[in-house]
């Protein structure tokens, strides 16, 4: 199956997405994830106000067949939360792009370390191999 990879998206090897307009981004989860973790059934966000560095976890989701964290592409302060993905959570498995994003951040730093779509397909395809 080919997964969506917009090119317009900065991407993490823990498969996190992150569109950076100015000094705020939006963060979600990749086509890839969604599909790898199944039908979500629940989604855990952060407060508003709560400050991440790159890596660390803010978040939970959890699927019929896994639970799974989801980490910081770059460090920064969250400046809102996704509430129709948190009462919807099969929202990420239909718009994991659009609709279902899962919070927005002020950022701090860390952007050096983002892939490229095409970085992240060929990523993607050589964890599949």
């Amino acid at each position: 199956m080919a997964f969506k990879t917009p090119a317009d998206l900065q991407y993490a090897k823990t498969h996190e997405w992150i569109r950076i307009e100015g000094d705020e981004a939006t963060i979600g989860i990749s086509d890839y994830a969604q599909d790898a973790l199944g039908d979500v059934v629940y989604v855990e966000l952060p407060d508003v106000g709560t400050t991440f560095e790159t890596g660390d976890a803010f978040g939970a989701i959890e699927s019929v067949k896994a639970a799974s964290e989801v980490y910081m592409p770059v460090a920064g302060e969250v400046v809102a939360t996704n509430d129709a993905v948190v009462n919807s959570p099969e929202l990420l498995n239909s718009e994991p792009y659009d609709g279902a994003w899962l919070i927005k951040i002020k950022v701090a730093e860390g952007v050096g370390a983002l892939m490229s779509a095409e970085a992240y397909e060929k990523f993607v395809d050589e964890i599949k191999h």
